[in-house]
């Protein structure tokens, strides 16, 4: 759909800006969300060789504070958040299981001054924090929504320098001496140094009221607005699952290439699904996400299906693409595909009623604007 007035749909504090800069509005996730400005392409390109920003506010953040709040997220959460204790700021990335191992989730949580805050996905709000209300019930914590905030993300090798050009001086060193993966608090904003792009960038979480006005400056020193048509691309490139495509409810995490987002040590911490993974984990998998390359003419997209030749026999094996696009970086087309484990270099993706020969690589395809 186009610049159309939907009353049904939320709307984040810059909405007005996206209409008066020509976004093409859409419905995402119950959010009337900008698409584009008029090429994905030329805004993709924009996030691998400057800057970019997008409005990722349809994101819910959650702050979690009480005595309980770190066995809480312990027990919540897959990966370890003891790892983030004692460092402030610093980010962890993890899934959020069901009592069968799948993933209700994907989530970022910060280390704060004695809290922690997570960011959700919009598309799963609902039943994720009815999911994290329904676990703390047993905890010391409370859980607080913070739908005051916006959440701007500036991605692209010239992201923090643009934005410490917009800030004022304390802030910008608060951004410069960040590492990766980490966040400052500067009053009422937060600026992490973590994105969904494959570019170093920083997610700025800050006032609803301040929002308007910190676009309008980026823009001014030519960071391009971007929409969610560029920010899928860059995180297909960047080999990033999308929540409901690459992996759900009844996705494990080890099919999922989120393997390596499990905190298994230490062996007596209990979280929710561990019984279920690590039964997986014993037993074998029998399909894992890998990444697939089309160079010759053509798109792979979602739910094409992949037939892999079991070795030393006639049999033939099936998988699916999760998600596929033609990459504006590389110049031709890329996937990431649940396969059977045994896969080989190269597979077959049905297309239009014939069978496209694709090679089969690592989950990841462009990383800091270059080929993997």
């Amino acid at each position: 759909m186009g610049n159309t007035e939907n009353s049904d749909l939320q709307r984040s504090a810059l909405y007005d800006l996206h209409r008066d800069m020509g976004g093409k509005l859409v419905d995402f996730g119950g959010w009337e969300m900008p698409l584009n400005y008029g090429s994905q392409v030329e805004e993709h390109h924009s996030v691998r060789r400057g800057a970019g920003m997008f409005d990722v506010s349809h994101m819910t953040i959650v702050d979690i504070k009480g005595a309980d709040a770190l066995p809480y997220l312990q027990y919540l959460l897959a990966n370890d958040v003891g790892k983030i204790c004692g460092l402030k700021g610093k980010a962890l990335y993890s899934g959020m299981l069901n009592d069968e191992g799948g993933v209700i989730d994907d989530l970022i949580v910060y280390n704060m001054d004695g809290w922690f805050r997570t960011v959700v996905n919009c598309a799963t709000r609902a039943k994720d924090l009815a999911w994290m209300s329904q676990q703390a019930a047993d905890f010391d914590v409370t859980l607080a929504e913070r739908d005051s905030l916006s959440i701007v993300a500036v991605q692209g090798p010239e992201a923090l320098s643009k934005v410490c050009s917009v800030i004022d001086a304390e802030a910008a060193a608060s951004v410069s001496a960040l590492k990766v993966f980490q966040g400052a608090e500067c009053g009422e904003w937060f600026l992490a140094r973590t994105g969904y792009t494959g570019e170093d960038g920083l997610e700025v979480m800050l006032p609803n009221s301040d929002v308007q006005a910190f676009w309008r400056q980026l823009a001014a020193v030519d960071v391009a607005p971007c929409g969610l048509a560029a920010r899928d691309t860059l995180r297909l490139e960047a080999g990033m699952n999308l929540y409901g495509n690459d992996m759900d409810e009844s996705v494990s995490p080890l099919a999922a290439n989120m393997g390596w987002t499990i905190g298994w040590k230490p062996e007596e911490r209990n979280f929710i699904g561990r019984a279920a993974i690590e039964a997986q984990r014993k037993a074998g998998i029998s399909h894992k996400l890998v990444g697939l390359v089309m160079e010759q003419k053509g798109v792979l997209r979602a739910h094409q299906k992949v037939l892999v030749s079991e070795a030393n026999s006639t049999e033939v094996l099936t998988g699916e693409i999760t998600s596929g696009t033609f990459s504006p970086t590389l110049g031709y087309s890329i996937a990431l595909a649940r396969v059977p484990v045994d896969v080989g270099d190269t597979c077959l993706v049905e297309m239009r009623n014939k069978s496209v020969e694709v090679r089969v690589v690592k989950p990841v395809f462009v990383r800091n604007g270059q080929a993997v």
